[in-house]
């Protein structure tokens, strides 16, 4: 039995290289995920570690862990703020974006009005982070 290369080879060999992709993309997700759940583990339990010692240490020691506590807590909320901030942003110019391809694309019905609803999804996300989202 001989195999001719235009015949049997190259089907198979198609098929394999999006499996062995996929494969492999999934592989490394896996492995990403968990060295950075890995990686904020320690980092946690540095913190806690370092925290302990200094408030063992003296009264002074104690405030200034306490002070640094709540300084890393403040730091938390800036930051998931801010993400959304810019989240609400992108999703709402992403409605915008939306509604006009919907516009320039469907002249006679109205289906630019889909881009409403990650228009006001974001809006809602902005609204939130700014007047609605609990401050430290």
């Amino acid at each position: 039995m001989s195999y001719e290369l235009g015949s049997s080879v190259v089907p198979v060999a198609a098929m394999l290289v999006p499996i062995v992709g996929s494969i492999a993309l999934f592989s490394f997700l896996a492995v990403a995920v968990w060295s950075e759940a890995r990686r904020k583990e320690r980092e946690a339990y540095y913190t806690s570690e370092t925290l302990k010692k200094i408030a063992e240490s003296s009264g002074e020691g104690a405030r200034s862990a306490m002070e640094l506590l709540r300084e890393q807590e403040r730091n938390v909320v800036k930051y998931r703020l801010e993400g959304m901030k810019l989240g609400g942003l992108v999703t709402a110019a992403v409605g915008v974006g939306v509604m006009a391809l919907l516009h320039g694309l469907v002249h006679d019905e109205p289906v630019y009005l889909a881009g409403l609803i990650p228009l006001l999804t974001g809006m809602a996300l902005l609204i939130y982070a700014f007047v609605l989202a609990p401050r430290l």
